[in-house]
C-alpha cells in the first residue's frame, strides 16, 4: 500500500483518485502516522444492468396486507 502525506493528498486528491487502480489503497499519513485510507471500489465484472420489471415471475406476494397501514393514517395525510 502506498502512503501519501496529508499535505500532498490535500493538494492532489483528484489526481490520486483518478490514478487509483481497482482494489488498490492509498494510506494518508500525518506526522508519519496513518490517519486515513483511500480505497478503490472495483465494480463487479460481467454484471448486467438492472431493468424495471426484471423480477416479474420471480417474486410472489402471498397476501396483500394493507391493514397495517391504518396505524400510520395520521402520518400519511
Amino acid at each position: 500500500m502506498q502512503s501519501v502525506p496529508l499535505e500532498i493528498a490535500h493538494a492532489k486528491l483528484p489526481h490520486i483518485i483518478d490514478t487509483l487502480k481497482p482494489d488498490e489503497s492509498v494510506a494518508i499519513a500525518k506526522d508519519e502516522q496513518v490517519i486515513a485510507r483511500l480505497s478503490s471500489d472495483a465494480s463487479p465484472v460481467g454484471r448486467q444492468q438492472r431493468e424495471p420489471g426484471g423480477a416479474i415471475g420471480i417474486l410472489k406476494v402471498i397476501a396483500d396486507d394493507e391493514g397495517h397501514l391504518n396505524d400510520f393514517k395520521e402520518y400519511m395525510s
